[in-house]
């Protein structure tokens, strides 16, 4: 079984963690907004933090697979989904395959892929390269942390703490974020979007330099549902705006389930 966390009460609600990142991302602030009013799954992707050793290779369909054996063996028949980064593409599959199992769906952050996909500056992937070649921490956390993040939430340089703590508190083999990136690399979805039966909100930083916004923008079109564009935000929007990421959540799920 995937390493979990359940918290919280309310209609159950599974968070899928995009590339390299383990449930400790989601940071406590937004954990505890959500558990405020739904029954919550947060769990480590195969592999990664606490998960068993992961079997190479595999797909996004593979860690849909994962989550939907996972809600099974909670016992869960239908959920809530909410998908950021390669989550967000795992949760378009899940949706896809397993329709009757998806209550509402919130893709945050991310991308369909095909011709249309906005992928990151060069740029962007040459400094992350640059820092992982270091051999060293520091580096990267810098380099990741200037990528994920705002200008506006980076110019106070004291939260740059608790992200370093977040990735020193967790397993991220690199065999399997480079796995990963295969993974995201082969995911196109884009022809099938519109196949999406559940009540779908997107949700999206306009600063976001991973993901660019182009991306969401895509996803949104393609199914068609409403996005919801986060000013002056990056990609990491739930570390940003806790509060108001939750709330977007809280107010799609429970208003299209009724």
């Amino acid at each position: 079984m995937l390493s979990h966390e359940r918290v919280g009460e309310g209609e159950p609600l599974i968070a899928i963690m995009g590339m390299s990142g383990t449930r400790r991302a989601w940071g406590e602030t937004f954990r505890a907004e959500l558990a405020r009013s739904f029954d919550c799954v947060f769990f480590d992707n195969r592999g990664m933090g606490d998960s068993p050793e992961a079997g190479m290779p595999f797909s996004v369909a593979d860690m849909a697979g994962d989550t939907i054996d996972l809600l099974d063996e909670l016992g869960i028949e239908r959920a809530h989904a909410f998908g950021v980064s390669m989550g967000g593409a795992i949760a378009q599959e899940l949706a896809l395959a397993h329709p009757e199992r998806v209550r509402t769906l919130t893709l945050g952050a991310t991308f369909c892929g095909g011709p249309e996909a906005q992928l990151m500056d060069p740029a962007d992937l040459q400094m992350l390269g640059a820092a992982y070649a270091t051999g060293e921490r520091e580096p990267v956390y810098r380099a990741m942390w200037e990528i994920n993040l705002s200008p506006g939430f980076r110019s106070d340089d004291s939260r740059f703490a608790a992200f370093k703590a977040m990735g020193d508190e967790s397993r991220v083999p690199r065999a399997v974020v480079m796995q990963q990136m295969r993974a995201c690399a082969e995911h196109d979805a884009s022809e099938r979007l519109s196949g999406i039966s559940a009540p779908t909100l997107v949700v999206h930083g306009t600063v976001d330099r991973l993901i660019k916004v182009e991306n969401g923008l895509q996803v949104a079109a393609g199914i068609p549902t409403r996005i919801e564009l986060l000013e002056d935000v990056g990609h990491i929007f739930w570390w940003e705006q806790p509060e108001r990421s939750a709330d977007l959540i809280r107010e799609h799920a429970l208003t299209a389930a009724a």
